[in-house]
C-alpha cells in the first residue's frame, strides 16, 4: 500500500460533485460550532513541554510542537518512534511544491513504514487543529490508519475562492479560521481526512526549502534529502 496525502483527490471529489457530509466548522470535526472551539495550531509551548527536534542533513534543525491532549495516541507514536530511532536517516521520499513534504519510510519509496505497536492505529481528528502552513500529520493508505509516514505542509496562498469551492460540496468554516488561512496559508482541502497532531515553531524557512528542491516524476527528491536525526528534547523560551 501507498501512504500518501493528495489535495487532487480532495479537489477531484469536490469537482465530481461528492458530497462531503455536514458542515466542517472547525478542522474536521463535522457539524461542531467553531464558536466553541479555539484554534490551537499556533500556541506556543509551555516552559519544559516535550517539542521533537527534526535535524535534516545539510539543512537544519526544525522544531516541532506536539498536541499531546488533542491527538494522545498520534503523540505517543511520534515520540515512541523517535526515541527508538526510527526516523533516523531516513529520507524525505516525497516533495510536491507548496503543497507538503513528506517522510518516515523505511523503504523510501511511500510503502512502507508502522507503528510502534506494529499495527496501523484509527485517526483522532480534531476541530482545534488545522492544515495551516508547518502542521504536522500522518500520511494513511487506503485503509486509512496512521503509521510512522508524516508530512509538513507547506502551504500555499488561500483565497476565498478556496473557501466558496469547499462551501458549495457543503464543507464550511468560520470567519476565524478563513482569516488564519488568509494569513498564514496552507491546505484547508485537507481538513477532516488526516491526523494534525503537531505545528512547526521553528524552521519553516527549512521545510520551504526542501519544498523547492528539484524531483523526479514521482515526487521524489533527485538529490536526497535525509533526516539526520530527530530528538525528544524540552522547550525553552528564549
Amino acid at each position: 500500500m501507498k501512504y500518501r496525502v493528495t489535495w487532487r483527490r480532495v479537489v477531484s471529489m469536490l469537482l465530481c460533485g461528492v458530497m462531503l457530509a455536514g458542515g466542517v466548522t472547525g478542522c474536521g470535526k463535522k457539524e461542531a460550532s467553531l464558536s466553541e472551539e479555539k484554534i490551537i495550531n499556533y500556541d506556543m509551548p509551555a516552559e519544559g513541554e516535550k517539542i521533537v527536534e527534526l535535524n535534516i542533513k545539510d539543512y537544519g534543525t526544525v522544531k516541532i510542537r506536539l498536541f499531546a491532549e488533542e491527538c494522545p495516541k498520534a503523540v505517543e507514536n511520534f515520540l515512541g518512534l523517535v526515541e527508538q530511532k526510527y526516523y533516523d536517516e531516513l529520507i524525505f521520499h516525497r516533495v510536491v511544491k507548496d503543497f507538503v513534504i513528506q517522510g518516515g519510510d523505511p523503504k523510501g519509496n511511500g510503502t512502507g513504514g508502522e507503528s510502534m505497536w506494529g499495527t496501523g492505529f484509527k485517526q483522532e481528528i480534531s476541530s482545534k487543529l488545522c492544515h495551516f502552513e508547518g502542521a504536522l500529520a500522518y500520511a494513511v493508505a487506503s485503509d486509512k490508519l496512521n503509521n510512522s509516514q508524516f508530512y509538513i505542509v507547506t502551504g500555499t496562498t488561500v483565497t476565498e475562492q478556496t473557501f466558496e469551492q469547499l462551501k458549495a460540496y457543503g464543507k464550511t468554516y468560520s470567519d476565524q479560521v478563513k482569516q488564519m488561512y488568509y494569513e498564514h496559508g496552507g491546505q484547508p482541502y485537507l481538513d477532516g481526512d488526516y491526523t494534525v497532531f503537531g505545528q512547526v515553531i521553528e524552521g519553516l524557512d527549512i521545510c520551504k526549502k526542501i519544498n523547492d528542491v528539484a524531483v523526479d516524476s514521482k515526487s521524489k527528491p533527485k538529490e536526497q534529502v535525509t533526516i539526520e536525526s530527530m530528538k525528544v528534547t524540552e522547550y525553552h523560551a528564549q
